[in-house]
């Protein structure tokens, strides 16, 4: 065992929600700020679905939509293209028919879709991060507009400084095994695997998830070593963090809520990213 990894299991287990020391000195694992956000009210509300069936039909298109960004960003082979590979897989996980995954490789490569990233100033002050894919700019740009303006929203510039992209990789507290994979244990498959950080996060069934967060070009090793080591991984991809947390009240929550959703339910969204905590 390095030095590094015993003085995070001392730090674990003294100050578990604070930066922990590694082995080495420019790489760090913690628990962030967000690490909690399957046990506060934000991340329980935010994911409410509605009926199964619209649900699934919802998951299935946002999916179809990240296949062809995927595409797009690396282009159509799954074994060049490892965000492509990712997703993929992903919507096996999901027991999306194989049918549409077929139908939505051909038309990512048929269709020319422009990709465009929206920053808005949401209720509270918190801030959200929009992508869209669509083949109207124009029609887009209106419709958000609307929706914002209906929602109490606003776009601004500048948005994204308070985010960065990062490789994610999530998977369930349960190992292979079984057994469930407490946070402090997650810390250390972190170590092993080259992750930068571990969150915990509730899903839509309220099921215990970890992300491990690591460097972009980093992703492919560290799920495969996450695997190697007995984790059950559920997605991995690409996603923007927040760098800080906005607090709201719970007035504010709700009217996040249904901008929140009212994005999700536009057809040109494949995902809403927020810094709430």
């Amino acid at each position: 065992m390095s030095v590094g990894s015993s003085l995070l299991r001392m730090r674990v287990l003294f100050r578990p929600h604070l930066l922990m020391l590694l082995d080495h000195p420019h790489r760090a694992v913690h628990t962030s700020c967000a690490a909690f956000a399957g046990h506060n009210k934000w991340s329980k509300v935010k994911n409410i679905k509605g009926p199964k069936d619209e649900a699934r039909a919802r998951l299935f298109q946002k999916l179809s939509m990240l296949i062809r960004l995927a595409v797009r960003d690396g282009g159509p082979n799954p074994e060049l293209n490892t965000n492509l590979a990712n997703i993929i897989e992903q919507c096996r996980s999901k027991s999306m028919p194989k049918a549409s995954i077929e139908a939505a490789l051909t038309c990512a490569e048929k269709i020319k879709s422009s990709y465009l990233l929206y920053g808005v100033r949401g209720p509270g002050g918190c801030t959200l991060l929009i992508e869209i894919l669509t083949d109207s700019a124009k029609r887009s740009s209106n419709d958000i507009r609307h929706l914002l303006n209906k929602h109490g929203g606003q776009l601004v510039d500048g948005a994204q400084h308070s985010f960065v992209k990062k490789g994610v990789v999530a998977v369930s507290s349960e190992n292979r095994s079984g057994s469930t994979v407490t946070l402090d244990q997650a810390l250390e498959l972190a170590i092993e695997a080259g992750a930068e950080d571990v969150q915990e996060e509730e899903d839509e069934n309220e099921k215990m998830l970890l992300k491990f967060v690591c460097a972009v070009p980093t992703l492919h090793q560290v799920r495969e070593k996450l695997n190697s080591l007995g984790l059950c991984t559920v997605s991995a991809g690409f996603e923007f963090i927040p760098t800080f947390s906005a607090q709201l009240s719970d007035e504010q929550m709700g009217q996040a809520l249904q901008l929140l959703e009212a994005l999700r339910n536009n057809l040109d969204v494949v995902r809403v990213y927020d810094n709430i905590a």
